[in-house]
């Protein structure tokens, strides 16, 4: 009987799976494809974030020239940001689980039955693995983890291409986290939802852009996107000449929280990890990975502990009550962006980045205890002109009960 089984070999399995063995259990994996096989989007991430983990080796690229564009004018940012180099992490990932002999299997999990010492699947194939305990990795589109239904889920959508161009649509070695400037756009489409740019310098002539909806209900199409790259950059006087590569991506914002009372625990895009105002979810990974699979490996140090027990504990370790409030406290953060229009947006990213470094950064990463976000979002409206301030205050009355779940969690 293995310990635990995990299923899915992306980033958040593969993470899983290197760290449950680290803590020296028995585990095996169940993923739809060789997992092995490359990953098909890129993964940025601030480089203090991986300094904190000693994990900077595993940058493909890093830029200290990083800046934000709105219409008013360029905002420095001040910090360093880096490209995951996603094979050499993989490869790192996929190492670490050989060397401690976890077996991998192929199929997709379509049963799962509970009994009192540990949990079979059966996959589509008709083959059954068993584990004391099960943890889904498999994305937002869960193979097994239950989740309330939701009545609009928000999506985060972008179309990007790696290429060469006319000329370049960066300065030399800088990376573009936001370009919101919609000049580019004829005025009658300027309102509707915004978009922004997401680009930087590869080195030797190669640039990565990506148009980039930064949440919305329904998404956004990839078409649409796509048309609005290709003019931005043909505004500015830009053509495409070669294209490396094409990513689309597409991924909810604000799915509910997954039940924590079942005995399949989630990880990942499946226990909706990704940051409801930002998108972000690789530096949570890194982070919180560890710290689950030390708690599993607790709970199931003990042959009596159960599977109910087992995941219960799992569940409070990713979790707890406090990033639960804040969790509902980003909720909030984000009916406030979609609800904003295009000038009160560019008002309120312009006062989001002039914050200390500290509080911007440590909100974009869910780093920071409930008191320091609640003070850093105190800050903001401080510094926020009138119109973005009394559209936070609309959304006190439409959205209150984000805040009620804050407070009683």
């Amino acid at each position: 009987m293995q310990d635990v089984l995990v299923i899915g070999a992306g980033p958040a399995g593969l993470s899983l799976v290197a760290a449950l063995a680290e803590a020296g259990l028995a585990v095996q994996g169940l993923a739809l494809n060789d997992p092995a096989q490359p990953w098909p989007n890129t993964y940025g991430i601030w480089v203090d974030e991986l300094e904190d983990l000693g994990l900077v080796q595993f940058l493909e690229h890093r830029w200290k020239d990083c800046v934000v564009h709105v219409n008013s004018g360029k905002l420095p940012l001040h910090r360093e940001y880096g490209l995951l180099d996603r094979d050499r992490l993989q490869t790192h990932w996929l190492t670490q689980s050989n060397q401690h002999q976890v077996s991998w299997h192929q199929g997709k999990a379509c049963q799962v039955e509970h009994f009192p010492t540990h949990t079979q699947i059966t996959t589509e194939a008709g083959d059954t693995l068993s584990a004391r305990l099960v943890v889904d990795a498999s994305g937002h589109r869960a193979a097994l983890v239950q989740r309330p239904e939701a009545s609009e889920v928000a999506f985060q959508a972008a179309y990007g291409i790696v290429g060469r161009f006319s000329k370049p649509p960066t300065d030399p070695q800088q990376m573009v986290f936001m370009d919101f400037r919609d000049d580019y756009l004829p005025p009658r489409d300027r309102q509707e939802p915004p978009t922004f740019l997401y680009a930087m310098d590869l080195g030797d002539d190669v640039y990565f852009v990506e148009e980039t909806s930064l949440a919305h209900h329904p998404a956004l199409p990839m078409e649409t996107l796509k048309q609005r790259l290709y003019q931005r950059l043909r505004h500015r006087g830009i053509e495409i000449t070669d294209i490396h590569h094409v990513e689309q991506c597409l991924f909810p914002m604000n799915q509910p929280l997954p039940d924590f009372t079942q005995r399949v625990v989630g990880f990942g895009g499946a226990a909706s990890m990704v940051h409801p105002a930002s998108g972000y979810m690789v530096g949570a990974l890194l982070r919180r990975g560890p710290g689950l699979a030390k708690a599993i490996a607790a709970a199931l140090s003990s042959p009596q502990t159960t599977s109910t027990q087992a995941a219960r504990q799992a569940w409070e370790a990713l979790w707890p009550a406090e990033r639960v409030r804040k969790h509902y406290l980003y909720l909030f953060g984000l009916e406030n962006l979609m609800a904003f229009d295009a000038p009160q947006l560019h008002q309120f990213f312009a006062a989001f980045f002039s914050l200390p470094i500290d509080d911007w950064a440590g909100f974009l990463a869910d780093s920071m205890t409930l008191p320091e976000v609640v003070q850093a979002m105190i800050g903001l409206f401080g510094r926020a002109p009138n119109p973005v301030r009394l559209g936070l205050m609309r959304s006190v009355f439409s959205h209150g009960h984000l805040l009620g779940r804050t407070l009683m969690s």
